[in-house]
């Protein structure tokens, strides 16, 4: 077994980084808030009514703080690449599959108490019972496909923008690049893991 040490640093320095923030947004909290409460208080509110929308009001609740949670630790470890010398977490296929197989197990574990053990398994022989084996390779495929989108994009930006630098000696363009790869399409995949990990968990419950 081989430990990645600056995945395993760049993923605590996003941990203590949402730490502080999270620190920093409840501290003198008022009725009439400051901006920074404000965009948090929005920010929860937000993710809370996504999950509800796809779930409903009660496991939409159990659920939203996780969503939420999973949401902020892959746009800041996304957005970590945007600093000189430090590099994102999710760029290593180690942790973007470790999340993926969390939301797996998560999402199997609402479907089973949701319906039932019985209930849960009926399903893999839906329509048809020699349907049983696609249906689990389908579920397996759910955990790589969610994982290597993210890794792929992740990765792919990295290696673009460091091709580029040594090109043209990281004069203009590279700069632009890093902000596009890592603030904007960061972003976007982030929200995009997210909704799937939801959709996941619908579909189990459901």
């Amino acid at each position: 077994m081989v430990f990645n040490l600056d995945v395993i640093l760049m993923t605590w320095i996003a941990i203590v980084l949402l730490i502080l923030l999270g620190i920093f947004s409840v501290r003198k909290r008022s009725l009439v808030p400051h901006s920074i409460q404000v965009l948090g208080e929005l920010f929860v509110r937000q993710f809370a009514s996504l999950t509800e929308d796809a779930l409903d009001k009660e496991l939409g609740s159990k659920y939203a703080p996780m969503i939420t949670a999973l949401f902020m630790f892959l746009l800041v470890s996304n957005w970590l690449g945007a600093i000189p010398h430090m590099s994102e977490p999710t760029k290593d296929l180690n942790t973007p599959l470790s999340l993926g197989l969390m939301g797996f197990v998560i999402a199997h574990y609402a479907g089973i108490k949701a319906k039932g053990f019985m209930g849960y398994a009926r399903e893999y022989f839906q329509p048809f019972p020699f349907m049983m084996p696609l249906n689990l390779i389908g579920e397996i495929a759910k955990v790589i496909s969610v994982s290597f989108r993210l890794f792929g994009n992740i990765m792919g930006g990295a290696i673009i923008v460091l091709v580029v630098s040594h090109l043209i000696f990281s004069l203009i363009l590279p700069p632009f690049l890093v902000a596009f790869f890592s603030l904007f399409i960061g972003t976007i995949q982030a929200f995009v893991f997210t909704m799937l990990t939801i959709v996941y968990i619908a579909v189990q419950v459901k």
